[in-house]
């Protein structure tokens, strides 16, 4: 029973994994996108589209779908409605590159937010990863790092967002029909964007080959394919165990915005980068790879 629960959750890491290479590359798609399509029509297209399209496949199990597993999905959605349009807004003044290390902050902010929302237990790894990442984000941002600017602000917001989806997914995914939970949250974010596209946003008039090319990269890929990973994974595996594994998004994302965009990073914007890293990697591992390997130099000593 033990072999095949750590199978499930073997697999569902390097699910999770592809999730976040695969979210590497949508911060250059969505750079690109935001250039021909308002942000609240592109956030409309992607989920809208996506959810209708798994509705298709799970019509049987939608149509017996529970109350409680449809409030799941609108909570969480709206989570991802507030991440997304901050994120998508944010790429508008600000770098693929920067962005997608601002965003992996949310590995650090899910245990706090797990602990203020379910009382999960909170750790000094925890504390000392948040004092690490916050002089990062100085780095990365601040003066050295060409100054901090709108998006910079608005992708610190969709990093909080996110970290609140990341955790009441990791709760609801537990509890709810992932079918019904997952076409639930993609509803309900391309509902509230399309809401907010309607009342603030003109139509987009023009749209190049690129950017068309660019959209379905974000809607088949991104969103319909990675989210649907994302749902069913989280229920092997926990909230800060799926922030760290997704935070690699931020290192693909710089990757791919360096060689795509051009980016530059500066000496200072690396330190900060680095210090991130730094600060994820504690977050998560508790710092158990040394605390094993001094229990071995005990072992050879004796």
């Amino acid at each position: 029973m033990a072999k095949i629960k750590s199978k499930k959750i073997i697999i569902a890491d390097l699910g999770l994994a592809l999730v976040a290479v695969l979210w590497g590359g949508g911060f250059v798609a969505v750079k690109d996108a935001v250039n021909d399509v308002a942000p609240f029509y592109l956030i409309a297209a992607r989920f809208v589209v996506s959810g209708l399209v798994l509705s298709l496949f799970y019509f049987k199990r939608l149509k017996g779908a529970k109350i409680q597993d449809i409030k799941g999905g609108i909570l969480v959605g709206i989570f991802l409605f507030l991440g997304f349009t901050t994120q998508t807004i944010g790429a508008l003044y600000t770098t693929a590159g920067k962005q997608a290390f601002l965003t992996g902050v949310n590995v650090v902010i899910v245990p706090f937010m797990a602990w203020i929302m379910y009382r999960n237990r909170l750790d000094i790894y925890s504390v000392i990863a948040s004092i690490l990442c916050l002089i990062g984000i100085g780095f990365l941002t601040l003066k050295g790092g060409n100054g901090i600017n709108l998006g910079d602000l608005l992708t610190l917001a969709c990093a909080f967002f996110f970290a609140g989806h990341i955790t009441m997914l990791g709760h609801w995914s537990k509890r709810a029909d992932l079918a019904v939970l997952t076409v639930t949250q993609m509803l309900t974010t391309g509902f509230l964007a399309l809401v907010c596209a309607l009342l603030f946003e003109s139509f987009p008039s023009q749209i190049s080959r690129e950017t068309y090319g660019s959209m379905l990269y974000i809607i088949a890929v991104c969103t319909l394919f990675c989210f649907s990973i994302q749902t069913i994974a989280q229920k092997y595996t926990t909230a800060s165990h799926t922030s760290i594994i997704l935070c690699l998004e931020a290192v693909f994302g710089s990757i791919f915005a360096i060689i795509f965009h051009g980016d530059v990073f500066t000496p200072t914007m690396l330190v900060g980068c680095l210090l991130i890293l730094i600060g994820i990697i504690i977050a998560e591992t508790k710092l158990e790879f040394l605390h094993g390997r001094l229990a071995v130099g005990k072992t050879l000593s004796n």
